[in-house]
């Protein structure tokens, strides 16, 4: 079986078991051809993995490799990269050319070796590509890899990769874990306690007062639909929106001299010049994170070895909590969805100590196995981990560890994990594994299969070139930078803003009205409420309608409600039918005021005279009622073969997500049915075959120990590689009937083995029609579960014209600054 049938299974190769383990203590670089390839079923990853090792032990390798593997397979990841290893992922050369390695060499390296960089980069893709073929792959399956997942570096706070932002705003979460006390103050800590880390302040929950007073001014805006900017943040400690703190009054639990310091704290942070980064780039959004636009999966790798201590600290806390945001709003699964990957876990986990990263970290190993996010932690320092945390990782590679109490806090966790899942655990077995490794090689010992194995890793797709740099990660990112436009529609406020300009007739000013119009009482008025990080200069007038929309079909199962809000910016005269020229405000969070600002001095620009008439808004409701039945349409995309609907409002891209998503439960189950069928058959076959090894070994005493060792040697193979893991493949069914073949000439050399001999090729022939029917079973369920293959029907759903309510037509102030621009 080669690696392309491997990559069909959903199954990672990682590398080959080693046997014989206290055998193979030296460093190997290539596999034997008679061990078997360790095929890690990805669903493991649901329930998470730790890579430990010391500094050359091969961890970054292999945590490599696994991403790779599961990039193949369609699955994005979000990698933290505390030491710039990762990057490396982008280092993939399809055509392996020195040209491509050249830029990327290291010319000390080559003065050292007394090469010149270019001699030096064509050794170096003369070994890239020996050691792919040494293990069995391709230059084409680089390829593959490019084709599968879009690798990019992001740089929060930094211009080298991508810019990340997370303080443009603190938003408030989803409605739905608003709804839930315990899913809001997570939230509300992590934002505190991150804004706090930034600070440099003590963030204990029960006695920062900092920490309590930035919890109640989040809880208070969030609870009221606000976000909060960091200049309404600074606002809000001067002048907190309320006026105790439990029981005790605001100025006894925190004097306004003390708010102040704690405000020109936050101020003074937000005024240096370093700070000014933090505010740039694109929102820390997971599903941009993990998918582009067009809905292929993403290896980010978010780089962080540029920031302080303090500040990484702040960004993971704040993107482990949008992580555990973006994971209870998936469906439950029990194939793998994502992976969050940590490079270097020392500091966000430690066994003492409550730093803000973590309960998030805590959360999100306990519950992120229903949702499909598997969690893998990578590091060197094994004796700073919470290993009662780690109890809920169900797979641990072990490489070469430092010191004997690295070891024995290894095997604590390994304890530890083996009791949380009920599995076997011999503490002895596991200290001798952990003795005898070299270099690229790890223990594998995962609660999934009956015993801990030797894994030897692969050679990685991607060249382990070391560490990149700032300069590097610039020059690598700026061909990708330059493509990477993320093609999103403008939003309601940059759509109103344009339309509203194009309304201003030439001439009219500002201050041409500077009174507000009075107007009839049957008229509703409304006023957008200002966001207060901008100075309103004036009302412009304009005019809102409010629906809602009945959209079914008994076919689909189609039965919805949607809410619709039409803003048409007025000029001197409207339009016969202004909703034809409407924009749509489809954001969340729309609640216009009904009385007006407090400020009498902001002027309001001149109001056409139809909308001061009432016979107007009772034309303009009938006509908004006809304009959507004739407009709106639901559009739903279904694919009949998966039995998937899209959501209201999903784009095909998301669409397409969720339904490789199902496909590869399908898959996945169809996998597992398959794995169980072969193995009752092989194990029903195995016992035949230790009966035909007894025979031989009575006809042939004289040389019964070699004819025992190959009949041992065949039920290993079978019974490890099948039995007692899930990694089924006919590759593992090929080196068995290699076994058989084996016995067989060691019969042969004992001497009358014509009856052994008869049974041995009865049982290979057995063996190779089983091969074949499984490869085509598995041809036929990799074939039937293709998600890109699969086609989709549109469908356009009308709204009910009998359920379509007018929820009003309005006349709306829309707040604008002096520049033109929206100020709400």
């Amino acid at each position: 079986m080669s690696t392309a049938d491997f990559e069909k299974l959903g199954t990672l190769f990682l590398g080959y078991e080693l046997p014989n383990p206290a055998h193979n203590t030296t460093d190997t670089t290539s596999p034997h051809t008679q061990q078997t390839p360790l095929l890690y079923d990805s669903r493991d990853l649901t329930t998470h993995a730790v890579i430990a090792g010391m500094t050359g032990s091969g961890k970054t390798g292999l945590g490599i490799a696994l991403l790779e593997e599961a990039a193949i397979d369609g699955i994005p990841a979000i990698c933290i990269d505390p030491k710039g290893d990762l990057g490396n992922l982008l280092l993939t050369f399809p055509n392996l050319e020195p040209a491509d390695f050249e830029p990327w060499v290291d010319p000390q390296e080559a003065s050292r070796l007394g090469l010149q960089p270019a001699e030096y980069a064509r050794q170096t893709a003369g070994t890239w590509l020996q050691g792919l073929a040494d293990w069995q792959q391709t230059p084409a399956r680089i390829r593959r890899l490019r084709d599968a997942a879009d690798a990019l570096i992001y740089t929060p706070a930094g211009s080298a990769g991508l810019p990340l932002t997370v303080l443009k705003s603190f938003a408030p979460p989803a409605h739905t874990e608003l709804n839930d006390p315990e899913i809001l103050r997570q939230h509300i800590q992590a934002a505190a306690a991150g804004l706090l880390a930034l600070l440099q302040i003590d963030a204990d929950p029960v006695s920062s007062r900092e920490f309590i007073l930035l919890s109640s001014i989040f809880e208070s805006a969030w609870n009221s639909g606000q976000t909060l900017t960091l200049e309404t943040l600074i606002r809000s400690i001067q002048q907190p929106p309320f006026d105790r703190i439990g029981f005790l009054e605001l100025e006894a639990c925190y004097p306004q001299a003390d708010r102040f310091k704690l405000a020109m704290r936050l101020n003074n942070l937000v005024a240096s010049p370093g700070f000014a980064a933090w505010l740039h780039g694109e929102p820390l959004n997971i599903d941009r994170l993990l998918f582009s636009p067009a809905g292929k999966p993403r290896l980010a790798i978010i780089s962080i070895a540029h920031l302080s201590d303090e500040e990484r600290m702040f960004f993971v806390t704040m993107l482990l909590n949008e992580l555990l945001a973006w994971m209870r709003r998936q469906s439950g699964t029990t194939s793998l969805r994502a992976l969050l990957y940590m490079d270097e876990v020392f500091g966000y986990f430690p066994p003492v100590g409550n730093p803000p990263s973590k309960q998030p970290m805590l959360t999100l190993l306990k519950q992120a196995r229903a949702f499909g996010l598997g969690i893998v932690l990578a590091t060197q320092n094994p004796v700073d981990l919470d290993y009662k945390g780690l109890a809920n990782c169900g797979t641990w590679f072990l490489g070469r560890l430092q010191t004997e109490r690295d070891k024995a806090r290894v095997l604590d966790g390994l304890e530890g994990a083996a009791g949380a899942s009920g599995a076997a655990f011999s503490r002895s077995q596991m200290d001798q594994l952990l003795s005898s490794l070299g270099k690229r090689m790890f223990v594998v010992n995962n609660v999934h299969d009956s015993g801990p194995v030797l894994l030897q890793t692969r050679w990685t797709l991607s060249w382990l070139r070391g560490p990149l740099s700032r300069t590097q990660i610039e020059r690598l990112m700026q061909p990708i930078i330059t493509h990477h436009t993320e093609t999103t529609a403008p939003d309601c406020r940059q759509r109103l803003t344009t339309a509203a300009a194009a309304a201003q007739q030439p001439g009219q000013s500002a201050t041409s009205d500077t009174g507000r119009p009075v107007l009839p009482p049957e008229i509703p008025e409304l006023f957008l409420p200002a966001d207060p990080a901008h100075d309103t200069a004036e009302f412009r007038p304009a005019l809102l309608g409010q629906a809602s929309l009945h959209f079914v079909d008994r076919k689909l199962g189609l039965d919805v409600w949607d809410q619709i809000t039409l803003i048409h910016p007025a000029a001197e005269t409207l339009p016969a039918n202004p909703w034809e020229q409407a924009e749509e405000w489809d954001e969340a969070g729309f609640s216009p005021d009904t009385t007006a600002p407090a400020d009498t001095h902001t002027p309001f620009r001149q109001l056409p005279a139809e909308l001061a008439r009432k016979r107007a808004f009772s034309a303009w409701t009938t006509a908004l009622k006809n304009h959507l039945y004739s407009t709106r349409r639901l559009t739903v995309l279904s694919c009949p073969a998966a039995d998937l609907s899209s959501e209201p409002g999903e784009s095909e891209s998301r669409f397409r997500i969720r339904l490789r998503q199902k496909v590869r439960e399908t898959r996945d189950l169809a996998a597992e049915k398959l794995r169980r069928k072969y193995a009752a058959r092989l194990q029903t076959l195995e016992g035949r075959l230790a009966r035909a090894a007894d025979r031989i070994e009575k006809q042939q005493a004289q040389q019964s120990g070699k004819r025992l060792s190959a009949a041992v040697s065949f039920g290993t193979t079978v019974l490890s590689a099948l039995l007692g893991r899930r990694a089924l493949t006919a590759a593992s069914v090929s080196r068995a009937g290699s076994t058989i073949r084996s016995a067989s000439a060691a019969a042969e050399k004992a001497g009358d083995v014509r009856n052994a001999e008869e049974q041995h090729q009865l049982l290979q022939q057995q063996y190779d029609e089983l091969q074949h029917e499984l490869e085509a079973e598995l041809q036929q369920v990799t074939a039937a579960h293709d998600a890109d293959l699969l086609p989709l029907e549109q469908h356009q759903i009308p709204p009910r014209k009998a359920d379509i309510v007018i929820n009003g037509v309005s006349l709306l102030w829309l707040p604008f600054d002096s520049s033109g621009n929206p100020a709400f």
